[in-house]
């Protein structure tokens, strides 16, 4: 297999990164994360206008058909400049509408850059499982009632609509009994409450109070929308490995350039053997969990769902495993700067901390991977 970047997603890369390095600099972040919407309209605008919002869509709602991998290349990109716009929340979004096959308008807004969308699938009591569900859904004459809280909704407050998950029938942590609504963030009844993640992002809890959708809104089929769900979940997942890939990278090239500067006795840091020893171990770490990385984004999109679980929940876990080692040793090797916010290691370290987190931390994904059908314990 051929793990080589063709020419486009080169140029597209470069892309990205110029407009980061040239318009979106640390300083240019920490105003924007300072303001009050905590967000760039002028930094979206320009998302939308290198293609990057029309990039994974279907070319007939004005996306570019672009694979995980092509996705890959643009979320290691904004990773690398700890990017804090909805792009994630948008796309991930927008993987569960492009499954279903189903509102092809709003995609189309999506693509141009019009559309923000976010992902309401969490709530308190579910932690990783997001099958357990409690929002409920119930069928009336004008379509469906929805019932219930969504928790640390990433960038919740900032889109347009939102793709929920809820109880429709069945036990609450059944996965049979699960559907799928798109919702107008600002239908009666949606009440939301913006606050700053540790990372500089934007989340929201989402209170439904009875929101009446209409039929259209459900996405897919009644009480079966755990298996979009899931490999929407999958998608997602890989979008954030390929954005940890980009913020260990930018996190290693500033611990290695913090060690050719900072001196003791003479001579700078990065002299020392044991701290270059380090430097080796971030390297390895960080290359393992790349090629962990790109296999999910591979396999992503296998018709053998096994498969795709498999692949991704040994990525996700391997990811964030070297998440931690190299936000740690980055840290440990700045001292006691590398915890300050005025140094850029400090915001990769809580944004990777947060990845870990992010659609089942590292132990969710192991005993996911176990799970799987084909898996043999070590005697």
């Amino acid at each position: 297999m051929d793990f080589n970047l063709t020419q486009e997603q080169k140029q597209f890369a470069e892309a990205v990164r110029r407009w980061v390095e040239k318009d979106y600099h640390f300083e240019q972040r920490k105003q924007i994360i300072a303001s009050a919407a905590g967000i760039s309209d002028a930094a979206w605008a320009a998302l939308a206008g290198l293609g990057a919002t029309a990039l994974p869509l279907p070319e007939a709602q004005g996306g570019f058909d672009g694979s995980a991998i092509d996705m890959q290349v643009v979320m290691q990109e904004l990773g690398r400049g700890l990017v804090v716009e909805p792009y994630f929340a948008t796309l991930f979004g927008a993987e569960f509408l492009k499954r279903a096959g189903s509102q092809p308008a709003l995609l189309e807004q999506v693509a141009g850059g019009a559309l923000k969308l976010a992902v309401a699938l969490t709530e308190k009591q579910s932690r990783h499982d997001l099958s357990d569900i409690a929002t409920s859904a119930s069928a009336n004459a004008g379509g469906y009632l929805l019932h219930g809280t969504k928790t640390v909704v990433l960038h919740g407050a900032q889109a347009g609509r939102l793709i929920v998950s809820a109880r429709s029938s069945g036990a609450q942590r059944a996965t049979a009994g699960i559907s799928l609504f798109v919702v107008d963030a600002g239908a009666a009844g949606v009440t939301r409450r913006d606050y700053r993640t540790i990372d500089g992002l934007r989340a929201a809890d989402i209170h439904f109070d009875q929101v009446q959708v209409a039929a259209g809104a459900l996405l897919g089929q009644l009480d079966q929308g755990w298996e979009l769900l899931d490999a929407c979940a999958d998608y997602g997942v890989t979008l954030l490995c390929a954005e940890a890939i980009g913020v260990m990278e930018a996190l290693t090239a500033a611990t290695l350039d913090y060690l050719k500067t900072r001196s003791q006795f003479g001579v700078p840091i990065g002299k020392f053997q044991v701290l270059q020893h380090r430097m080796a171990e971030m390297f390895m770490e960080m290359e393992q969990a790349r090629a962990m990385a790109t296999l999910a984004a591979v396999k992503v999109s296998s018709d053998d769902a096994e498969e795709r679980r498999r692949t991704v929940s040994a990525a996700k876990a391997r990811v964030g495993q070297a998440a931690r080692f190299v936000g740690q040793q980055a840290v440990q090797l700045h001292g006691g700067m590398g915890v300050t916010n005025e140094l850029p290691a400090a915001h990769m370290f809580k944004r990777l901390s947060m990845i870990e987190l992010s659609l089942g931390d590292t132990d969710h994904h192991l005993a996911r991977f176990a799970a799987q059908p084909g898996f043999k314990k070590s005697a």
